[in-house]
């Protein structure tokens, strides 16, 4: 699936969110079909932190579409997006194919480059994003915490 790049060009302050969401989601293309991948496929293979670190790149790229203004609404689709892509791309084998088609920081960036272009974005997302982190930060902590519990349990 090619995407339309006919759109009006880009402010020199936004063309990197572009490219860096192109480099993690179709840089690359499979010889002789049209399916493209990117970098965030190929980190994804490496089992559990893959998948992590191809979530912090797009919550990077999420934070740089807020500073340029998109709306709260406009980040909690892209946080579902983000959501979805490292839920499902942490299950072995599926989540691999499921991150070859779905492209989250590309939908991500059309979802900004859309309300961008048509000025609709309008508000700040600045409170959800500090929601999102501290909500992740305490789950992270916590499963940090039933780790050393089980390990504790189970060596000692």
């Amino acid at each position: 699936m090619e995407e339309d790049h006919s759109f009006q060009p880009q402010p020199a302050r936004i063309a990197w969110l572009d490219t860096v969401s192109s480099l993690m989601d179709n840089r690359f293309r499979i010889p002789f079909t049209n399916i493209r991948f990117g970098f965030d496929f190929l980190i994804g293979l490496v089992p559990g932190a893959g998948d992590l670190a191809g979530m912090a790149i797009s919550g990077l790229l999420v934070l740089g579409m807020v500073r340029y203004g998109a709306s709260g609404r406009v980040l909690l689709l892209m946080l579902g997006n983000i959501l979805l892509d490292t839920l499902v791309g942490s299950i072995p084998v599926l989540g691999d194919i499921f991150d070859l088609s779905f492209r989250a920081n590309r939908r991500n960036f059309e979802l900004f480059r859309a309300h961008h272009n048509e000025g609709r974005h309008q508000g700040s997302g600045c409170g959800i994003v500090l929601a999102v982190f501290l909500t992740l930060g305490f789950l992270l902590a916590l499963s940090g915490w039933i780790l050393w519990k089980a390990a504790t349990w189970v060596l000692g």
